[in-house]
């Protein structure tokens, strides 16, 4: 069993507050990623579950015991760095014993570890190379089998495919996630690619500046941000954002006045006349209006994938990217009429927070 807790963890450098209250319970054999904008504190909260930064105040609880004060290599956790961290002199039979060997494991043991985690990651004919004749995917590789061979309870990940071209990261996605599952293992990931959080993650933990701002599975998070910073910092191309005014209605309905005049009703509980409100729409849930009756756009940027056409338009005042399925004939300057699928559209407060559901 490998079970973390996060006791009201935080942590300061001086006079400089980094984490404020972190509250996380990370469960046996779960896949969790933290991520979220460069210096919001993922890594720093990495370091701390591992021993490697002692907490300002609050508890780190492994298995049903406080930690806050066992050393890192006391801990049964391994990390791997973003820079792997290999021994460039030696070879990576020798980096994957090293620490077997320096716990005094058996001579045995360890060639019998060292085997089956070669064979797992497919590295048997790399094991008399050192670092420098290896790829960054092979590398990478080393560096995860060091972990694996130590049989940590937990495994934390510090942005270990940064350093990889994006045809290799989307392969070695893959081959975690396959890997997760075969060895039934804890993972704590972090990453600021939402791509990476959205692929991997079990449960995705959002922070900005040092602070949780959502905890929920990929697609929680997806469909019902709880803030706008979680809603445009989870999905590609980012979530739009247009302001309105919420304005008298029909019978129950939440009606909202974009600028320009256009009117949209949300799918949440009716709103003070007046009262301001941001709305979010996702570029895949935005189709085109075939009669004309939709925002008026005008078109500033095609974008032909092939599978799909990504449009940037100009529409209420506002720039909109509408991500349309297929290949569109559609023309820089062009203005087109753009259709947002109601049961999809996400309302927010002038504080940022997402305004509830209901009829």
């Amino acid at each position: 069993m490998s079970h973390l807790e996060l006791k009201n963890v935080s942590k300061s450098f001086g006079r400089v507050d980094v984490l404020h209250d972190i509250d996380l319970e990370v469960m046996d054999r779960e896949f969790v990623v933290f991520v979220g904008p460069s210096g919001c504190g993922k890594s720093t909260l990495l370091r701390i579950i591992a021993g490697l930064e002692k907490v300002t105040s609050g508890e780190v609880v492994l298995d049903g015991k406080v930690v806050n004060n066992v050393a890192a290599a006391d801990r049964g956790l391994a990390m791997v760095f973003q820079s792997y961290a290999l021994y460039p002199h030696m070879s990576v039979r020798q980096n994957l014993s090293f620490g077997l060997e320096n716990t005094s494991t058996p001579r045995a043991e360890i060639d019998a570890r060292v085997g089956e985690i070669a064979r797992m990651l497919r590295i048997e004919e790399l094991l008399h190379r050192t670092p420098r004749q290896l790829s960054g995917g092979q590398r990478q590789r080393v560096a995860i089998g060091r972990a694996m061979v130590r049989r940590p309870g937990i495994f934390l990940l510090d942005e270990p495919l940064s350093n990889l071209d994006a045809e290799l990261r989307v392969t070695m996605r893959a081959e975690l996630a396959a890997l997760h599952k075969r060895l039934e293992a804890t993972m704590i990931y972090v990453t600021h690619d939402q791509t990476e959080a959205m692929t991997l993650a079990d449960r995705i933990v959002v922070l900005r500046d040092g602070r949780v701002e959502q905890i929920g599975t990929p697609l929680d998070l997806y469909n019902r941000p709880a803030n706008r910073f979680v809603a445009g910092f989870i999905g590609a191309p980012h979530m739009n954002f247009l302001e309105g005014r919420f304005v008298v209605g029909e019978g129950n309905s939440a009606e909202v006045e974009l600028d320009g005049g256009h009117r949209l009703t949300l799918p949440i509980s009716v709103r003070p006349a007046g009262e301001p409100v941001m709305v979010g729409i996702r570029p895949h849930h935005i189709g085109l209006d075939a009669v004309g009756a939709g925002i008026p756009a005008a078109v500033t940027l095609v974008e032909a994938l092939g599978p799909e056409t990504i449009v940037h338009a100009e529409a209420a005042g506002h720039r909109i990217i509408a991500a349309l399925a297929g290949q569109r004939r559609i023309a820089v300057g062009e203005t087109i009429s753009l259709f947002f699928d109601p049961q999809h559209l996400h309302a927010f407060d002038s504080e940022g927070r997402r305004l509830p559901e209901g009829a």
